[in-house]
């Protein structure tokens, strides 16, 4: 009589019913909600930084400063040329009003001189002479009006020379444009820059922060048409943090299909304030779509595949084995939806099947990888 083969121990769960969501599971990249690249606007010697690289830095920070002596000098220089433009306006006003003083003068002159020739007590070549003069003081009080707005204009041009100095005074200090941290220092103290030439450093923001992803084009109706109701969840965790994971919503839907791909690029925003997501790096992001009511689920470690397709081994009640095949969907973590094959409370083996064979008996052990989908 031969011997009857001892029980396998396994590992198993129950298949259960329930409403799962579909996900989509894609990898993304990190992307700076914004990147700025701080250039000097003056040229000089770059004196100081006062920063370290990699720093966190807040909006309006001194982070370098440029030898303004040159640039001083010049601010005193046309300050002095706009004290020099106003001693000429006013000495054009001082003459203007002399001047009008003297066509005053000259006017009732003309006219005294006027009433007297009527009378006879005065000879035709005095009147002649005292028009002549109010002629000339009027002439002489246009040019002065003249010399006014001329010295008035040098003295605007010359005060915007005045702003312009003030301006370039000010980009001695250079200041972080905006909120972030720093990347490394691309010129250092001592050296000489020049105007709008390379960075000095790049600032990104990264609070909060972009993922830029893709996904199939079959899945853009639907991601379109949730999205117009409220933002689509969208969850991401590090390759070497999966247990970490962030959330955040679908900021941006691309406006073209890459027909190279076959993908839609999609954006995603997330505060990101604990800083756990890096610019560039490479995350897994977990897309949520449509949830399917009552569907059967099991643990993902239960599926295996074989050439005829994917299976898994089903305990029936007498604690032996059989092969059932099923039809899977995606597997979404450590759960699987599957789409034919199970029915609810089906129980499947999720660890040991290496052992196992069709009829073999075992010995159902709980799991804690079965933990949250059933167990029998």
């Amino acid at each position: 009589m031969a011997a009857r083969m001892p029980a396998v121990p396994v590992s198993v769960a129950k298949a259960v019913q329930e409403s799962v969501p579909t996900e989509l599971h894609v990898v993304g990249t990190g992307e700076a909600s914004t990147a700025v690249q701080v250039k000097s606007q003056i040229a000089g010697e770059l004196v100081s930084v006062n920063f370290t690289e990699g720093q966190n830095v807040t909006k309006g920070q001194l982070l370098f400063r440029i030898d303004s002596r040159p640039y001083e000098d010049a601010l005193k220089q046309a300050e002095a040329v706009v004290e020099r433009d106003r001693a000429q306006v006013a000495q054009a006003q001082a003459a203007l009003a002399r001047d009008a003083a003297q066509v005053k003068f000259a006017d009732s002159e003309s006219k005294r001189q006027a009433e007297l020739i009527q009378g006879g007590l005065t000879p035709r070549s005095t009147l002649d002479q005292a028009q002549s003069t109010a002629e000339a003081a009027r002439a002489t009080a246009n040019a002065s009006k003249a010399s006014i707005d001329t010295a008035e204009a040098a003295l605007r041009a010359d005060q915007a020379a005045v702003s312009n100095a003030r301006l370039n005074l000010s980009y001695c200090d250079i200041h972080a444009p905006i909120a972030g941290r720093t990347g490394n220092l691309l010129v250092h103290a001592g050296n000489l820059v020049k105007v709008n030439d390379v960075p000095l450093v790049v600032i990104n923001q990264i609070a909060p922060i972009f993922v830029n992803f893709s996904v199939p084009e079959q899945h853009l109706g639907t991601i379109r048409r949730l999205n117009a109701v409220h933002p689509l969840i969208v969850r991401v965790f590090a390759q070497d943090q999966p247990n970490r994971i962030a959330t955040g919503h679908l900021a941006t839907i691309d406006n073209t299909v890459d027909s190279a791909t076959g993908t839609i690029h999609l954006k995603a925003t997330f505060e990101n304030s604990d800083g756990m997501l890096w610019p560039g790096e490479f995350v897994t992001v977990i897309l949520t779509l449509d949830t399917v009511p009552n569907a059967i689920v099991i643990p993902s470690e239960a599926v295996q595949s074989s050439q005829q397709g994917q299976y898994v081994y089903m305990v029936k009640a007498d604690n032996h084995v059989e092969i059932r095949p099923v039809t899977v969907a995606p597997s979404q973590g450590n759960r699987t939806v599957v789409q034919s094959g199970l029915a609810a409370g089906d129980v499947v083996v999720t660890d040991g099947q290496l052992r196992l064979f069709p009829g073999a008996e075992v010995t159902p052990v709980e799991s804690p990888k079965a933990a949250g989908v059933g167990q029998p």
